[in-house]
């Protein structure tokens, strides 16, 4: 397996592509069973303090990995959190900001359009959950010499990986809560990460606990999110 290195200035090395082509039938069986699969994804709050498989959670950030990301530069850092001591740090300094932010800093709007999520500055799966997956957007890096180079559409790369993510923990059979504490400068302090990395997000995974529930919500249908041109 070859080590990953940046490609900056490198010259185009185009290499050939032959993926399998599926047949069109059985393109639309796969597509038409993912789209229900995915149709019972959820974000859950409650989580069982039942074991995950560790290879599961890696296989999923190896997905995630797979994204398209802006000059192929993978502007990601997927910090995999499972010490105690760090996560309830975590949740005690993120509780601190929400608490904050519920108190007023988000704004009347803002916490009407939460009111039907039953949110609260609670964040309990921060340290319930199993795994969490801390996300990290690298800005830049540096080269050999310590010189910076600019990482170009981090936000949209990360956020493309952060979907995949996503979608590989629901097909594995687990569920995961995104959060996004704001502001999100104490986890890089946590975290010990470096100065060209920021916080994107929080992902708790694991099992839903048996009690658990979640807000009755319905998702806008296909002809309402498509627009033919």
């Amino acid at each position: 397996m070859r080590s990953w290195t940046p490609m900056h200035g490198q010259p185009y090395q185009p290499t050939p592509y032959r993926p399998h082509r599926i047949p069109p039938k059985a393109s639309m069986v796969i597509a038409a069973d993912l789209r229900e699969r995915m149709s019972q994804r959820r974000t859950v709050r409650a989580f069982a303090g039942d074991e995950v498989p560790e290879q599961v959670i890696l296989d999923a950030i190896a997905v995630a990995a797979t994204a398209p990301s802006g000059a192929h530069q993978q502007p990601w850092t997927y910090v995999l959190v499972t010490n105690p001591k760090t996560r309830a740090a975590i949740r005690c300094a993120a509780e601190e900001e929400e608490r904050r932010s519920y108190a007023g800093r988000l704004g009347e709007e803002w916490l009407s359009a939460l009111e039907p999520l039953g949110t609260d500055e609670q964040k309990p799966h921060l340290t319930d959950a199993p795994y969490l997956i801390v996300v990290f957007e690298q800005r830049f890096y540096l080269d050999e010499s310590g010189e910076s180079h600019k990482h170009y559409y981090v936000d949209e790369s990360v956020g493309i990986s952060v979907g995949m993510l996503l979608t590989a923990l629901h097909l594995s059979g687990l569920c995961a809560l995104v959060h996004t504490p704001s502001p999100m400068k104490f986890l890089s302090e946590v975290l010990g990460r470096p100065r060209n990395e920021k916080a994107f997000a929080v992902i708790a995974a694991g099992y839903p606990a048996q009690d658990a529930v979640v807000p009755d919500l319905v998702r806008k249908s296909l002809d309402q999110v498509i627009v033919r041109a």
